[in-house]
């Protein structure tokens, strides 16, 4: 019945869902089969899994277990039932003709979601607007202070692990990146994240952007293309992505954002730990009325020049 499901699910793209593959205790790994069902939580978070189908289980104990795990890991849980034939006397869900009963079920914010993303476009659109002879003057200055190009992009992880490419004003000399291994050492954040204070890479009116927060701007145009959000944990890029353990992948579930939680409470906290915590606290706690304090907080922090 699982692969009755997955192969109805994989032709046809347009019921929105994706199969990662099964999990079975009699089976060992291989043809589909990634695991047994203790693996639910490992495989779940490092494959960004957001629902789980029991085909037809018959282990009471096993779906008990599996129901709990997946309640733990806020994903939905649907049943496969084997009617044998019979059609329900109620309306269910059905793929491929077979029936889907619901055993739990997240409670998404649909319509606040969706408001934060009209917030996001007429937010970002615009700032782009009142803001664009101010651009042209931070470009300028950019191409007359230091060779090299007036914007710097790079990859970051986005929603669900998914790479995007992330537009900054370039504060540093051309060739930072290659330059970053030489100064590991003096990496003075803990865990993943690289930061060291009076790093010799940044220009001279890449201080002053950095102090003010003014070379995050050009992240508007990752928010008008639905990659970030104005508000949300910071993207990092894939070096610390891959540094990641499973119990950080969680911060990924949503929409990164130019500014979050962290960065107005304890941008100057080192701890790796710190800032995931946060980040983690922000999408549990979400609410419109957050993003807003975040961005009244945020506003705060760049006239006083408090970035770094």
């Amino acid at each position: 019945m699982g692969h009755r499901l997955a192969n109805h699910l994989e032709n046809h793209p347009e019921m929105g869902r994706a199969v990662c593959g099964f999990l079975d205790d009699r089976k060992l790994p291989g043809k589909g089969v990634m695991g047994r069902t203790s693996d639910l939580a490992q495989l779940a978070r490092t494959g960004f899994v957001d629902e789980v189908i029991l085909a037809a289980p018959h282990d009471r104990d096993l779906t008990l277990r599996v129901l709990h795990a997946a309640q733990e890991l806020r994903l939905d849980v649907k049943m496969a039932l084997d009617l044998f034939g019979c059609e329900p006397t109620r309306e269910t869900e059905r793929i491929g003709g077979i029936p889907l009963i619901s055993l739990h079920e997240e409670q998404l914010p649909v319509a606040g979601l969706w408001l934060k993303r009209v917030l996001d476009l007429a937010g970002a659109g615009g700032a782009f607007i009142v803001m664009a002879p101010a651009l042209l003057l931070l470009a300028i200055l950019i191409r007359l202070d230091s060779p090299g190009p007036v914007f710097y992009t790079a990859l970051r992880a986005g929603r669900k692990g998914r790479p995007f490419r992330c537009y900054k004003f370039r504060t540093m000399v051309r060739n930072a990146d290659a330059l970053k291994e030489g100064l590991r050492e003096q990496n003075q954040r803990q865990g993943p994240f690289f930061k060291i204070s009076d790093d010799p890479r940044i220009t001279r009116v890449g201080r002053i952007l950095r102090r003010y927060s003014l070379d995050e701007l050009p992240q508007l145009l990752n928010v008008l293309k639905g990659e970030m959000s104005l508000v949300g944990p910071r993207p990092h890029p894939l070096d610390d992505f891959s540094a990641y353990a499973i119990q950080h992948l969680p911060r990924l579930d949503v929409t990164p954002g130019i500014t979050g939680l962290w960065q107005v409470t304890a941008r100057r906290n080192p701890s790796f730990q710190a800032g995931m915590t946060l980040d983690i606290e922000y999408i549990r706690r979400w609410s419109l009325g957050m993003d807003f304090k975040i961005l009244l907080k945020t506003a705060g922090a760049v006239l006083r020049g408090s970035g770094d």
